[in-house]
């Protein structure tokens, strides 16, 4: 019954959407504040709001880099959101669009371009005017689709297929990755001059282990989605299933977290979810996993560098990280000769 009301909210959608849209990787978001999906609960997170909010406000091309399943595409709707740009939000997986098919999809064609071309059609920059253009698993990209990407970072031009007519793109780019791109530019895998066009500033996103205080008001926050999804009752986690939850290590991060609600929605029977719905996978955690023996002083030195590398080198956000002094951490990276940016 459940799967047969799932495929009929679908067919209903699908029949509210533009015919245009149905048949494309690209994704044009609404005006949706996704702050309250995000829960900026964590001191990390916080810190890196207080960051976002800052360079909102500016042009500058945005790098965000983490794990799968982060937020990262979230984190840059966040961004658009705060920017007051009047333009669209597209969104594109750079890893789905295919390399037979990259300048179509991302510049666009005229009409009898090529055989299937029966009309013209936009390209994403063209789509993203005036707005912002994220470009999603930009590690993904052939060292062709660069340089073509490359061009027009550099120069603001591309031409549609098919056309001889320059465009000037006039959109902000944020792009995001999981890849290990400084790894894949020393293998000549990734070039540099587009990682540094992409990177005018870069944001780490944590992933969800590191971000405890978070897990429950998301778990809650996924509950009350997936159950007024599927016309059922709100029903809270219990005390089990909660602590259950802050001791996974959620290798999927908030993806698996939204995912597991879903689940965990859909065969609870009783009043509350109970940790046997959660459908939890064994995973070993590295906060679980035997530690490498170090002395106190390199153990001090690891952690400050971890707190710093989270809080992009703010010392005072760090020192919340760590539960101590700013004037003490000070102290400590003297002793240490750990330098900041």
């Amino acid at each position: 019954m459940m799967v047969k009301k799932h495929l009929g909210l679908k067919q209903i959608a699908a029949k509210q959407q533009p015919a245009s849209s149905q048949h494309t990787t690209a994704k044009i978001a609404p005006n949706v504040d996704h702050a309250d999906a995000l829960l900026w609960l964590s001191p990390t997170m916080q810190a890196l709001k207080s960051q976002l909010d800052r360079i909102a406000k500016t042009k500058a091309n945005i790098l965000l880099r983490g794990e799968n399943g982060t937020g990262k595409s979230q984190i840059a709707s966040y961004i658009h959101q705060q920017s007051n740009i009047t333009g669209n939000f597209v969104s594109t997986n750079m890893a789905a669009i295919p390399e037979s098919l990259f300048e179509s999809e991302m510049f666009g064609h005229v009409k009898g371009a090529f055989t299937d071309a029966k009309q013209d059609r936009q390209g994403r920059f063209s789509m993203a005017e005036q707005g912002t253009l994220f470009l999603d698993e930009v590690g993904t990209l052939t060292e062709p689709q660069q340089a073509k990407l490359l061009r027009v970072l550099e120069t603001g031009e591309y031409e549609a297929v098919g056309s001889s007519k320059t465009q000037h793109a006039s959109c902000r780019i944020i792009s995001a990755t999981n890849a290990d791109l400084e790894s894949q530019q020393q293998a000549s895998q990734f070039r540099s001059d587009l990682y540094f066009r992409l990177n005018t500033m870069e944001f780490e996103i944590p992933p969800l282990r590191l971000r405890r205080t978070e897990i429950v008001p998301l778990a809650d926050f996924f509950i009350q989605k997936h159950a007024t999804a599927y016309e059922l009752d709100v029903k809270p986690l219990s005390h089990a299933a909660q602590t259950r939850l802050q001791n996974y290590a959620f290798p999927g991060n908030i993806r698996e977290l939204s995912h597991m609600m879903e689940r965990a929605i859909l065969l609870c029977d009783g009043t509350e979810i109970e940790e046997s719905a959660l459908s939890l996978k064994s995973v070993v955690t590295t906060e679980q996993s035997e530690p490498e023996m170090m002395t106190l002083d390199q153990a001090e030195q690891k952690l400050i560098k971890m707190a710093l590398c989270q809080c992009h080198d703010n010392v005072e956000d760090a020192s919340v990280l760590l539960g101590i002094s700013k004037s003490a951490l000070y102290r400590r990276l003297d002793k240490f000769d750990i330098k900041t940016r």
